[in-house]
């Protein structure tokens, strides 16, 4: 396939993801919402107390902007040093954006997880794990995309073998874990393991930055750096 039926291919790809997304929070939020409400025990319905609201909805809008406002200044640096970095650190590019940045970027995200699976709330603990998964899969990265179709940038869907099959990887083994509805330490130990040698994959990876497994320049310094601006 060529690289402009490749990108052709993507572009069209992205919108079909797009109206999936949008149909999956149409169908989580408003026409199918009660089933993803977490069930309550009935044992425990007297223990339970209603939680008030430590900040209003305005207030907690506004912190949400400000925030946000921060974080995409504070990625503007993070894009512009990455391959500094991989240069003076001697490490893959795709072994920091791809482990070391989730980490850290998402550290309040993962925190508020292993806290409420301490609380055995594990429908929370999945809804940020997985909904955040899903979020940037079928969501900003197509978004990503058409972003990058209107400013005239080349960006497309065409990830090489490694980030393929580690894809394919984690959603199997996921889907593998949860399929019986029964958590214990040992299907996270192995999620761990799946985790810790993906990541080794992405610590011996050297490819160029600006280098298609064919041979064309496709642009992918500027694809990347949107991806992290998003």
């Amino acid at each position: 396939m060529t690289a402009k039926a490749t990108l052709q291919l993507s572009r069209a790809s992205s919108i079909v993801m797009l109206i999936g997304y949008i149909a999956y929070l149409v169908f989580q939020l408003w026409t199918h919402r009660e089933f993803f409400e977490a069930q309550e025990d009935s044992e425990d319905d007297d223990d339970v107390t209603e939680e008030t609201p430590v900040i209003g909805f305005w207030s907690g809008f506004a912190w949400l902007v400000g925030m946000t406002a921060i974080i995409a200044l504070l990625s503007e640096f993070v894009v512009g040093t990455i391959e500094d970095a991989s240069n003076s650190w001697g490490i893959s590019v795709s072994f920091i954006s791809i482990i070391l940045l989730p980490i850290v970027g998402n550290a309040a995200e993962h925190a508020g997880a292993i806290i409420f699976a301490f609380k055995n709330k594990l429908d929370i603990s999945l809804g940020v794990a997985l909904g955040s998964a899903t979020q940037i899969a079928v969501f900003v990265v197509p978004l990503c995309v058409i972003i990058s179709w209107i400013m005239g940038i080349t960006m497309d869907l065409n990830f090489n073998l490694l980030e393929t099959g580690s894809l394919a990887l984690a959603i199997i083994a996921t889907a593998f874990t949860l399929q019986d509805g029964t958590s214990h330490y040992m299907k996270g130990f192995v999620l761990l393991l799946c985790y810790f040698v993906i990541g080794a994959c992405f610590f011996v990876s050297n490819r160029p930055l600006d280098s298609d497994p064919n041979g064309v320049k496709m642009g992918l310094q500027s694809s990347t750096g949107t991806v992290f601006r998003a």
